[in-house]
């Protein structure tokens, strides 16, 4: 591969060349990124020392925050570094590994999402057969199969970029390293690859966007025959998935759909997936579930304030 590759070092072109915007974006993604993780932590903490960890929601939103904080911390630090950075590089192999471990977490992500979307499917549409189909073992089998899904979508998309040479030049018109944009530097025919990542990237978010918006549709009908209160609360939980839903795959689509192009607005749409909807996701799931703001102020106000006693 060194023969083919003359390319070493790339240089990321960032978000702007204005260094008072670099400068306020640092600022902006620094208290993005201290929210995802007191957010999360915040989560992943109130849910593991509570009795909510036995059920099959919570424990699928634990998986959830703990991914989230996983696949921001594979772009963010690096992102807030560039802004102060200026001369933004990175090393060959740390872009490779970039791109992998974004896929990765990114898949696990949009697989979890379809996870709990199936939890709530079984709740609401199969409630009297629920505890049977959402056993632990079904719980943690899922999650498998969502770590594995992710790895071999990660392993495809790393494969059909790391054997592609990069003879110059080296500017990645992005903040971070991903398939598109190395494939616009890549000194050979690139189509089949492009026509391959869209099959790998796109197809699998829309065809798992597709799959969500039914399951959901599905639990809206059956919500029809509810009594008011339940159907307010079954209501509550499902629209704060719709939302984390709709912050997460709707800027996934509009990259990966297309042919292997590039945009310049792709880097603004990336700033979704990869940060904001990392960042809302405690705040959505949260403030618009009962039952998690009560284990949060419980274990929090129990002891903080009360030494656990």
């Amino acid at each position: 591969m060194e023969n083919k590759n003359n390319v070493t070092v790339f240089i990321f072109m960032g978000l702007s060349q204005n260094e008072n915007i670099e400068i306020l974006c640092f600022v902006l993604f620094l208290f993005c990124y201290i929210a995802i993780w007191v957010g999360n932590l915040l989560i992943i903490i109130s849910i593991t020392c509570s009795p909510l960890m036995n059920q099959p929601m919570y424990f699928f939103l634990n998986c959830l925050s703990l991914s989230d904080l996983c696949y921001t911390s594979t772009v963010t630090p690096k992102l807030m570094a560039d802004l102060l950075a200026e001369r933004k590089t990175i090393s060959y192999s740390n872009c490779m590994t970039q791109l992998f471990t974004t896929h990765l977490f990114g898949g696990v992500e949009i697989f979890i999402l379809t996870g709990m979307a199936y939890d709530r499917y079984v709740a609401i549409c199969k409630p009297l057969h629920y505890t049977v189909i959402m056993s632990k073992e079904r719980c943690h089998a899922i999650i498998t199969a969502c770590c594995t899904g992710a790895l071999i979508h990660s392993a495809s998309q790393f494969l059909l970029t790391i054997f592609l040479p990069f003879c110059g030049p080296n500017e990645i018109d992005h903040y971070f390293c991903d398939v598109y944009p190395l494939l616009k530097l890549a000194c050979t025919d690139t189509d089949r690859i492009g026509l391959l990542v869209v099959v790998n990237s796109g197809l699998i978010a829309l065809v798992t966007f597709v799959i969500l918006m039914v399951s959901y549709f599905l639990i809206l009908y059956t919500l029809r025959a509810y009594p008011a209160e339940s159907r307010s609360k079954a209501l509550s939980t499902c629209s704060s998935h719709v939302t984390v839903v709709v912050l997460f795959f709707v800027p996934i689509l509009f990259i990966y759909i297309r042919p292997a192009t590039t945009f310049p607005e792709d880097k603004v749409f990336a700033l979704f997936y990869t940060i904001i909807a990392p960042m809302f996701n405690p705040l959505i799931y949260t403030l618009r579930n009962m039952e998690m703001k009560n284990a949060v102020k419980k274990m929090w106000y129990h002891h903080l304030f009360w030494g656990g006693k």
